[in-house]
Order: C-alpha cells, then structure tokens, then sequence
C-alpha cells in the first residue's frame, strides 16, 4: 500500500496574516517588507494582487513599486507569524501525529495510518484540512497529496492558491516529469548550471539520465536527486513535536553601509560565524563545511563553499575560512552589502572523531581548548545576556591567517 503524504504550504503566509488586520487592503496590491531605514528594504511576502502586478519575492521595494505604483507596505510582525504557525500545525495535529514542519509556513503529514478515520479519501480530507484552516483562521492552504515527501511538496507548489493537487504512482510522469528541474527540492543554482551543461532541463531529463553519471557529477547529491526524480524518495515524516535536527545552519545580516575594508568585512564576518557557532552548539552538532554568500549594492551574490580540515562548533574555525572565502572571491576595495555565513554537512557531536595528523599532531589540541573556551562564553551569556561578551577577539587576524590568506 502507498503511503498517503501531504504538504501543506500556506498561501502567502506573512502578507496573509497582516491582512486578517486589514481586511479593506485584501483586493489591493499588498506587500510586507523589511525596514528600509537599516537596509532590509525588500519584500519578504505579497498578496495575490501584488503578485499580478509582477511584484517578487526578496527584490528591492524601488523595484516592486516600479512595477506596481499603488503597491501598499506593511511591516513584518514576526511574533505573529510564529504564533499563526503553531495554530496552523496545531489544526493539522487533529488529522494526524505526523507533522513534520518544513520553515514556518509549511508543513508535511503522514495520514496513511488515520485516514480511515476520516473517510478514506486523501483528496477529500485535503480540501476539509483548507476549509478548516480558512473557517478558523482566515488562512487559505495549497496541499499536495502524494505517495512521498518530495512529490507532495511539488503538489503544493504546482496549483495555487487554495488549492489541491493529488500526485500518484499513476499519473506522476505526466504531472512532474515535464516541470523545471529546479521546481525538484533541493536542486540549487550551481546543480542546476552543471545538469543545464548536459541538456537536463526538466525533471523528466533528469529522471531520464544515467543515474552513475549524475553521481560523477554531482557527487552524492547527483544520485539523491535521481531517486527523487524516479520517485523513490522515501524519507518518513516525523511525528509532531519531535526534534528534527536542522540540515544546515546559517546567519546573515544586510549591513546598516557598506563594508569597503577588510577590517570591516572581518567584523561582520566575526559576529555571523559566532552566532552560527552558537546556534551549532546548541543542536550539538559539527559542521564539515563553511559555506558564504556575499552581495554586492546591486543585489549580485558571490556564493562559494569551503570544506573545514576537521569538523568544528567554533566561531574561530568557521571564521578563518570564511575570511579565506573573502580573500579568495571578492575583488579588493569592492563594496559589500551583505554576508550570509552557512554551516554545511553537519554532524552530531557524538560522531565526531578527528583523526591526527603527523604534520601537526597539537592541532586537535588546540581545538578543543578553543571549542571549551567557547562554550563558556556560551555559560556566560545564558546568565548574564547575549551582550555580556563580544567577539572581538575573533577579529585580530592570527599569523596564521595572514600567511594563508591574501588581503582583500
């Protein structure tokens, strides 16, 4: 028997629940954006209308209302987009304990156990969970109904708004093969360009392809996005409330001018990486790989990666190779707006084991003094406030970043 996956994606999620506020905007181009005062002048989400109007996701408000003169703007409250997600998922636990979020305005449910309870047609219960989100909270929900995760979440994206869109074992090669390979999950900018170089185009192209060929290719990730392709993912959903660790973990902050120095490229990569590097101890997890994305004043980003000798939850680690990212990717002098540093291919503290190497045998060592010095500022700032230490040790460049990495 085929499980019975939906994906629940709400519509619009931020400029929905502002809109329950104003309910006389919701025939009028509505927009919800970051400050403009501190440079988080994009969108971050749009009704219908604004939609119409061209108006997209994460571009500059002068450009929205380029497109859309009449575009309104509200603030973003982000209390109470987490409190309408967990009413959300609170009305979604009444259907089944399988309830896996996927970011704040989406969620996956396995109802292969309790649809019986409900009738036994998955279509049907789809379109009650939308009419019951829209009753009680006002909220409307596109659901996929699939046999797994990843189609499922293709069914969400696939008709909207307020909608439902059933994938089968059946039908599957008519609905998704001919999509965009980058509508598949997981299937990023730079995947995209190395398939793009061998006529894959579409999910169809990729399902098509010689499965050892894209593992060439892409490496692991090239034969995880075959199987998807294929349809034969299978990755269960967790049941609700329990911890899922998070895939990947990341800050990134538009700065109030632009950095032009190193030294201020330094500090604000200091402050990322210790926020990323508190956020990693927290979920007791190491990451294998730094990854930075710097923009640039015209909304140009540089992404690149960079794999660490050994797996760290250190601030310093992670800031030495994002600053030999910088030294490596950006021109000298070139004005920067933002940096977003992400912690890659994590892993569980208690599956690390850093294997010693006989060029430089006090190297974990040294680690691990750095790692507890950390951890204590960790103490230190759950007692007394986050502001109680700074990171400005993080910043005083070390010889050895000075003979590894060339000024920028």
């Amino acid at each position: 028997m085929d499980r019975v996956i939906f994906h629940c994606d709400c519509n619009s999620f931020y400029a929905s629940v502002e809109l329950l506020s104003h309910p006389d905007l919701r025939a009028k181009p509505v927009a919800v954006c970051g400050d403009p005062q501190s440079r988080h002048g994009i969108i971050l989400a749009k009704n219908e209308p604004a939609k119409a109007c061209g108006v997209k996701t994460a571009e500059t408000i002068w450009q929205a209302r380029r497109k859309c003169p009449d575009l309104i703007l509200l603030p973003a409250h982000h209390h109470l987009y987490r409190e309408y997600s967990r009413r959300v998922n609170a009305i979604y636990e009444r259907f089944t304990d399988l309830v896996e979020p996927f970011g704040i305005d989406e969620s996956w449910l396995d109802v292969t156990g309790t649809l019986h309870l409900f009738g036994s047609d998955a279509v049907a219960l789809a379109d009650r969970i939308r009419d019951t989100m829209r009753s009680e909270l006002g909220l409307t929900v596109s659901v996929g109904v699939s046999f797994n995760k990843v189609f499922a979440k293709l069914g969400s994206d696939y008709k909207k708004p307020d909608a439902t869109t059933l994938i089968t074992t059946e039908n599957f090669r008519h609905i998704v093969w001919p999509l965009p390979v980058t509508d598949l999950l997981f299937v990023g900018r730079a995947a995209a360009r190395v398939m793009e170089q061998y006529g894959i185009h579409t999910i169809g192209q990729l399902a098509a392809f010689d499965r050892d060929a894209l593992v060439r290719l892409l490496g692991k990730t090239g034969g995880q996005l075959w199987n998807y392709a294929n349809g034969l993912e299978n990755d269960p959903v967790a049941p609700a409330g329990q911890y899922t660790p998070p895939k990947s973990v990341g800050n990134g902050l538009t700065f109030p001018r632009n950095l032009t120095t190193r030294e201020e490229v330094r500090q604000g990569l200091a402050l990322l990486c210790d926020q990323v590097a508190v956020r990693l101890r927290r979920h007791h997890l190491k990451a294998g790989t730094v990854q930075l994305t710097i923009r640039d004043p015209e909304f140009k980003d540089i992404c690149r990666q960079q794999p660490l000798d050994a797996p760290t939850c250190t601030a310093r680690e992670l800031h030495r190779a994002a600053v030999g990212i910088v030294a490596r990717a950006w021109r000298p002098n070139a004005p920067i707006r933002a940096l977003t540093v992400t912690a890659h291919n994590l892993i569980p503290e208690a599956e690390c084991a850093e294997q010693q190497t006989l060029f430089d045998l006090q190297a974990p060592r040294r680690r691990d003094k750095v790692e507890k010095l950390e951890r204590a500022m960790d103490a230190i700032r759950h007692k007394y406030g986050r502001d109680a230490l700074t990171t400005g040790g993080l910043t005083t460049p070390s010889r050895e970043d000075e003979e590894d990495n060339v000024p920028f």
